[in-house]
């Protein structure tokens, strides 16, 4: 029996990376850590993949982004990064990759996936699994920071980080779709 070092580092399923090069089209890699979330849009070369564009939600601040770099909306955003820099680079049409992670419907991967949807990239998938606007949006962390503004000083511990950049977590919607109208009109242009 073979085993190859990344199956038993944990870190690549051969088995399904097989059946996404089969497919012929481009891969988009979604990979996201505790603070940051990283989309990919990834060709096969036998000398090794080459990435045609790429997106980390580090850059999303160049697009004035005062949000957390993990949340739900950071993904979207990365999502529609990477997605308007692949339709740059001539790409159309890809497969998602979502590597050893369990695929939870309204997940962070799936937000990361609308947003290269809206960005005109052509991906299969099922709409089931796409997160809902409103939580794109960040409107369930505008409605829980209300909620603890009620309750007391839980407000600033927890969103200490949006305070500090200027912020207020009611804000996030609309501070949303700012910063994605930015990255349209400077990524599409």
């Amino acid at each position: 029996m073979r085993c190859f070092r990344r199956r038993r580092e944990g870190r690549t399923d051969y088995r399904l990376r097989f059946r996404l090069l089969r497919s012929g089209k481009p891969r988009l890699v979604v990979r996201s850590s505790l603070n940051h979330i990283r989309a990919q849009v990834v060709e096969f070369d036998p000398r090794g993949d080459r990435v045609r564009a790429s997106a980390f939600s580090g850059e999303l601040k160049e697009f004035g982004w005062k949000g957390g770099t993990s949340n739900l909306p950071a993904a979207y955003l990365v999502g529609l990064m990477c997605g308007l820099r692949a339709r740059k680079e001539g790409v159309e049409e890809c497969v998602l990759d979502v590597g050893l992670h369990d695929p939870v419907p309204s997940s962070k991967v799936f937000a990361v996936l609308k947003g290269a949807l809206d960005a005109g990239l052509v991906v299969p998938h099922s709409e089931e699994v796409l997160p809902a606007e409103g939580r794109v949006r960040g409107e369930h962390i505008a409605e829980y920071a209300r909620k603890l503004r009620e309750e007391g000083e839980e407000y600033s511990r927890r969103f200490s980080e949006y305070l500090k950049r200027g912020l207020p977590p009611e804000e996030l919607p609309r501070h949303f779709d700012e910063v994605k109208k930015t990255l349209g009109e400077r990524l599409s242009g």
